[in-house]
């Protein structure tokens, strides 16, 4: 059996720019990436606070420090510029295997810049 955890998490990002006509995805500042340890391609799962939609896709590496954070394709629909958001990632774990001691939680200034882990 396998079951699935929260392994990464970008709390209360602002939304900088929505692209429908995008293929899809969410460009995520390639520094946050790293920060919360999501992968290039990985899929997430986008909680806006602002309505409530949740909807997966996958992120993708934007500019390194521009605080960028697009929602792109259909799911641009789902969003607003300046909208809150939260950025999830799961990982899987085996029956047998140790969870990881709790997720990289990462927090946000209003220009999504990286301030603290929680």
């Amino acid at each position: 059996m396998l079951r699935k955890v929260l392994i990464a998490k970008i709390h209360r990002a602002t939304v900088t720019q929505v692209a429908p006509d995008y293929v899809g995805s969410l460009t995520i500042d390639a520094d946050l990436m790293d920060a919360a340890g999501i992968l290039p391609n990985e899929c997430v799962l986008v909680a806006d606070i602002a309505n409530g939609t949740r909807h997966w896709t996958y992120a993708i590496a934007g500019e390194r420090g521009s605080g960028t954070m697009c929602v792109n394709g259909a799911a641009a629909h789902l969003v607003n510029v300046g909208d809150l958001i939260i950025v999830m990632c799961f990982g899987y774990v085996g029956a047998g295997e140790a969870p990881p001691p709790g997720p990289k939680v990462v927090l946000v200034d209003d220009k999504n810049r990286l301030q603290r882990y929680l």
